[in-house]
Formats: C-alpha cells, sequence, structure tokens
C-alpha cells in the first residue's frame, strides 16, 4: 500500500477478508466502511503535513524559501492527490476484474504520473534555461 501505513493495510485485508465471507450483498456496506476509514486516515496526514508545513515556513526552512522550483508544491499535491484516489480505484478494479482491473488500474496512475512529471520537468528546464539567458 502507497501509504506506509500498517493499520490501513490490516483495515484492507480485513474488508476484503469479511467480503469474501459474506459475499456480494454486503460490498457496498464493507466498502463505504473502508473508505470512511481512509478519509479519516487522509485527513490527519494531510493536517499533520499542513502543521509541518506551516511550522517550516515559520521557522524560514519551507523549501519554495530554499530555492526549490516554483511548480513543487503542485506536482507533490497531484503525486499525492492520484495516491490517495489510487486506493479506492484499485479496490473497485479488483473487485470487478480482478488481478487484471488492478493491473489496469495503477497502469493508468502511473502513466497520468508519468506524464504529469514529464511534463512539470520540461517546464522547469525551460524556466532555468530563460533565467540563464537574463
Amino acid at each position: 500500500m502507497a501509504t506506509g501505513d500498517p493499520e490501513l493495510r490490516k483495515e484492507l485485508d480485513a474488508t476484503l477478508h469479511a467480503r469474501k465471507e459474506l459475499g456480494p450483498d454486503y460490498e457496498d456496506g464493507l466498502l463505504d466502511s473502508f473508505v470512511e476509514k481512509l478519509d479519516r486516515t487522509v485527513e490527519q496526514q494531510v493536517r499533520r503535513r499542513l502543521a509541518e508545513r506551516q511550522l517550516q515556513v515559520a521557522r524560514g526552512t519551507h523549501p519554495r524559501q530554499q530555492g526549490l522550483p516554483s511548480g513543487f508544491g503542485e506536482r507533490f499535491g497531484f503525486a499525492a492527490t492520484s495516491l490517495v484516489l489510487a486506493v479506492p480505484l484499485s479496490a473497485i478494479g479488483a473487485v470487478n476484474a480482478g488481478l487484471a482491473g488492478l493491473l489496469v488500474t495503477w497502469a493508468g496512475i502511473v502513466g497520468v504520473n508519468v506524464a504529469q512529471a514529464s511534463h512539470a520537468f520540461g517546464r522547469s528546464r525551460r524556466e532555468r534555461a530563460a533565467r540563464d539567458d537574463d
């Protein structure tokens, strides 16, 4: 799991196990319960990261203040959002199409992130070249 959260991994395993035992009649309720837990976990992580960022800004150690490219936050936000959305998309893909659905889902997630990263990389190179020319 992308988050590395062992509790969230246990919850996902328990949800999948319960689905196997209870059958498709309880699938919606099980998925809703897991997504609620995922939302709470993500919300806690976002709040923690925002607090850390505010602390960095207050101390003057925020990455933007250290000369990182201006699009760094945008790229990080895009990657973080895609990973957060990857969990429910993976569950949907796996439930509906098994391993093939899961692989197609992750191929799409990786493809979108690679395309966004390559676009951002090219943009930052052009910005640096323009600054160097001045």
